[in-house]
């Protein structure tokens, strides 16, 4: 028989909504199931995925909320008078962000509508290859044929239930940001973006916040930048426990979680109490639940992700998969929209175009904000050789430090650049205020393949900290002083 839909999307984050509108624009019968499995502490959320509810908006939110507190601070050397000392109210702020966080849930059911996209609020599995079990939340059974399949379903943050009460007393970010009361006291261990993020703006807010870490912070990034990012918020008052591992939770008496760990340094076992201990251990894809053996889809099995080629297809040739869930994807928003949107205009548009996963641009929103695009320093050693790169680098001081007095030790930049001729930029790394807005900018001409030279032909915008990207022209390698002295 003929199959109900020409395109089934299982999850309605990010790259399913994107592909989801993107295929209803060509006229074809659209369908999205999406279903939030409630975290272990019970929060659950509305349409819209990992970024709108429990990622990326909130979080933003909340580091915008820490920023304020310090222009607090600042504002007072600026004539400012204000009343010491301030107050934040976490009740205040978290109604605030979850009330814009259900508009956009709400935006997004509006949109499905308008496009004629029908939404589905279960639970999908295979049945078989072109078939797709929906079961509500009361267990109502829907049985739904398409002749394409997506997969979106992202990811959720692990758990170490291997540490004893880590999961009774433990919570994850899928649950910081609906908490109705303050966390108090916090320990976020292992350090992922996302625990760096949220320990910054805890701290900001004014809350006793420790992050605990076994080896390095950010993986995967740039290792001077994340020392730089974590040395930073050690003075704005973050504390670190270093080379530390737990190995239990407990909760006592008075409510409070107390922690036992590891130093391996000093060979010790050391505890503390807690209000919260959140953890930050990673993300596992979303696939338990899809039945993926049973149709065939391949997975890797050491990490869950779904195995696709370069045009996003599994190994069921009319099933495909996007965004977090995905194997060697980076898990970014803007590259599951992206890439859902290419696919829905290559099944439907005639389009042969493929996402280019190269020079993908990111922020890491701590509070002294790391940007970067391309290539780390130690990426770039690796793939041509540290006799064939060339470091720019500078430390320099935003202008809107200097009236508040703000330390600016940690505000760096540099980039790899190729040591031939044509010396084309290989990555951009950037600490500083607003480094998301600065990152984008630069993107753009380093997709291009933007060079050394036409970035020195190009005029920076005073007085800015773009600006200063715009005259870096110390190299590591001469060993010269990089710090920016005057205008």
């Amino acid at each position: 028989g003929k199959n109900e839909y020409d395109l089934l999307i299982i999850g309605g984050g990010s790259g399913g909504l994107a592909c989801a509108k993107e295929a209803a624009q060509f006229g074809r019968k659209v369908a999205v199931l999406d279903y939030v499995e409630p975290s272990p502490q019970g929060t659950k959320w509305g349409l819209g995925g990992t970024c709108v509810n429990v990622g990326c908006i909130p979080k933003k939110l909340m580091h915008q909320a820490a920023l304020l507190g310090s222009a607090l601070k600042d504002a007072q050397h600026y004539g400012w008078n204000i009343a010491q000392p301030v107050h934040h109210t976490w009740s205040v702020m978290a109604q605030a962000v979850q009330n814009y966080v259900k508009s956009l849930n709400w935006g997004h059911r509006v949109q499905l509508q308008d496009k004629k996209v029908k939404y589905f609020n279960m639970k999908g599995s295979f049945s078989d290859p072109h078939t797709i079990r929906g079961l509500t939340k009361a267990g109502k059974e829907t049985i739904l044929t398409a002749e394409n399949i997506v997969i979106a379903t992202g990811g959720r943050p692990k758990y170490p239930t291997h540490i004893a009460g880590a999961v009774e007393y433990g919570i994850t970010s899928d649950d910081l940001f609906w908490l109705k009361e303050s966390p108090g006291k916090t320990l976020t261990p292992f350090v992922f973006n996302v625990s760096l993020e949220c320990a910054g703006f805890l701290t900001g807010i004014g809350l006793d916040t420790t992050v605990m870490m076994r080896s390095i912070p950010l993986r995967g990034f740039d290792q001077q930048m994340a020392s730089l990012v974590t040395e930073h918020m050690e003075s704005y008052g973050t504390k670190f426990l270093k080379r530390c591992f737990p190995t239990k939770v407990e909760k006592l008496e008075s409510n409070r979680l107390q922690v036992t760990w590891k130093n391996t340094d000093l060979g010790t076992e050391e505890t503390d109490s807690f209000d919260t201990v959140m953890w930050a251990v990673g993300r596992a894809p979303d696939t338990e639940t899809l039945n993926l053996e049973t149709v065939g889809v391949k997975t890797n099995s050491e990490t869950g992700k779904i195995i696709v080629d370069a045009s996003e297809a599994t190994s069921v040739p009319h099933i495909y998969a996007v965004g977090d869930i995905t194997e060697g994807r980076p898990e970014l928003t803007p590259t599951a929209i992206a890439a859902g949107k290419l696919l829905a205009q290559r099944l439907f548009g005639q389009s042969l175009e493929l996402m280019d996963y190269d020079n993908v641009p990111t922020t890491v929103f701590t509070p002294l904000e790391y940007g970067c695009v391309g290539l780390s320093e130690e990426a770039a050693v690796q793939c041509y050789g540290s006799d064939n790169i060339e470091v720019y680098h500078a430390y320099y001081k935003p202008l809107e430090f200097t009236v508040a007095e703000r330390d600016a030790t940690q505000c760096y930049m540099k980039m790899v650049c190729l040591r031939e001729r044509e010396q084309r930029i290989l990555g951009l790394h950037f600490i500083g205020p607003n480094a998301g807005e600065v990152t984008q900018g630069f993107a753009l001409g380093i997709k291009c393949g933007a060079t050394y030279p036409q970035l020195m032909k190009t005029i920076g915008i005073h007085p800015t900290c773009a600006e200063e990207i715009t005259k870096l022209h110390i190299t590591k390698r001469s060993g010269l002083d990089a710090t920016v002295t005057g205008c």
